[in-house]
């Protein structure tokens, strides 16, 4: 393994809350074991959040579409 970007650290983050540290592609736990993990896992949480992202990208926030919903209908909220 080579050394972990920052999303597979935060990914793998929320994967296992036992990980505490990361050195290289070395997870350790509170007592300094090691953790093992699996990088394909690692990278299809990473990817899983740069789709949820990017589709949050596309959307008003939540307030805004509730706004347009108050003063506006549903039915023209859904052409937006």
């Amino acid at each position: 393994m080579s050394n972990l970007t920052i999303q597979q650290h935060e990914a793998l983050r929320r994967l296992n809350a036992n990980v505490v540290s990361i050195l290289g592609d070395v997870a350790t736990d509170k007592d300094g074991k090691v953790i093992t993990y699996s990088l394909d896992d690692v990278n299809a949480e990473v990817e899983a959040k740069a789709y949820q992202e990017k589709r949050r990208a596309e959307y008003p926030v939540i307030a805004d579409q509730l706004d347009d919903i108050y003063h506006n209908g549903v039915d023209e909220w859904k052409k937006t």
